[in-house]
């Protein structure tokens, strides 16, 4: 069989586009099938963790990344109450190595427009309104349908087109995400001067109350509750509710709580996990990124597992060898057991926040992942 020339990617976010930046650089044709009508400038923040800024570095993004975001060390946790006192200073270590911040935060936008307009740049082709519905895979070849129609033929189909991914079910992967019980409303609001990294409150009417700066002036700010369904909830509401929520935390999110408004982008999502036991491909088809599998943000490690995804595949397949066996055997003993270990993590240090286990190892927990993710995949 020949080196790969020809790959498509269903999907345009985290996974879909570092896996392009890879591939095109290397000179592979790659087309890009994003179910989106274009790029969006809504959402809130996201929290990076060492090992997905070690990524981007691999990615040619980071000066990037560094411009756009908000880089720190250290996590500190808050008492709910009056004045809010920090009852903890944690040093955290970086997972991606002694050359990087232990965290950043962002505004996730910005990070999916750099990887976009690098995955362009470098000379990807992303379609957008265009939805992978289906595929007709063979030994050395898959035909891929969008909008029910085939569009081609290419040496792989990789499916990071999200949780609800249909690369998964059109290849007959009969895995779907749960929702955990927990869900969490976020915003994007001013960052207050002091703060300069993550604060987490635990206690109160929330399991979590929490915020992560994402630039000089602007913060992510989320609270964790019982899963509820809010879908019929206007922006108004939103705020209202999540203003509401949050009184019973002082310090800065007093800040935090005037400055919400109908521009904050206030939404609320379910916490869900799965993950694709076993192989991840059928044939010449591959899932990756939420595709594959979800968690809960309680690690924050949602983002650097789907980067590191799509890191394995792109240098097995930027070495030139033939898709075999061996090929998926290799990805598979990088990939699988190292994000099966984050998501059951994840669902973990919920499940303990849901059941009040003041006697769970958390730091174990904790250090048990640091430990996994710190090593290159």
């Amino acid at each position: 069989m020949t080196a790969t020339t020809r790959v498509a990617i269903a999907g345009g976010g985290v996974a879909a586009t570092a896996l392009a930046i890879q591939l095109a650089r290397a000179g592979i044709e790659v087309d890009m099938f994003d179910k989106a009508e274009g790029a969006s400038a809504l959402g809130s923040g996201i929290t990076l963790q060492g090992n997905a800024l070690r990524a981007f570095e691999h990615l040619g993004v980071w000066d990037q990344i560094q411009e756009a975001g908000y880089a720190f060390n250290g996590l500190s946790l808050r008492a709910p109450g009056p004045g809010a006192p920090i009852v903890a200073d944690m040093p955290e270590i970086s997972m991606g190595g002694p050359g990087y911040p232990a965290g950043m935060g962002m505004f996730r936008p910005d990070l999916a427009r750099i990887l976009t307009e690098a995955a362009i740049a470098a000379g990807a082709r992303l379609h957008y309104a265009s939805e992978v519905t289906g595929c007709t895979t063979r030994e050395d070849s898959v035909d891929v349908e969008v909008g029910g129609v085939n569009v081609g033929t290419y040496d792989l189909l990789v499916g990071a087109d999200g949780i609800h991914s249909q690369v998964r079910a059109s290849i007959g992967i009969d895995v779907h995400p749960r929702r955990t019980g927990m869900g969490i409303w976020r915003a994007f609001v001013s960052r207050p001067a002091e703060v300069t990294h993550t604060e987490l409150y635990y206690g109160g009417p929330m399991y979590i109350a929490g915020y992560t700066p994402t630039g000089e002036d602007s913060l992510y700010a989320f609270l964790v509750e019982d899963s509820r369904d809010h879908v019929d909830v206007s922006d108004e509401e939103a705020v209202a509710i999540m203003r509401g929520q949050s009184m019973a935390y002082d310090g800065p999110w007093n800040a935090i709580r005037e400055d919400l408004s109908t521009a904050s982008h206030v939404n609320y999502t379910w916490f869900t996990e799965h993950v694709i036991p076993g192989a991840w491909n059928r044939g010449r088809t591959v899932c990756i990124g939420d595709a594959a599998h979800s968690c809960p943000p309680t690690i924050a490690q949602g983002a650097a597992q789907a980067l590191e995804d799509a890191e394995v595949l792109g240098e097995l397949l930027v070495r030139g060898g033939a898709i075999d066996q061996a090929f998926w055997d290799e990805f598979h003993e990088r990939r699988v057991d190292r994000a099966t270990l984050v998501v059951r993590s994840s669902v973990q240090l919920g499940d303990w926040l849901l059941e009040g286990r003041r006697d769970a190892d958390v730091p174990g927990l904790l250090a048990t992942v640091a430990r996994t993710v710190s090593v290159p995949a």
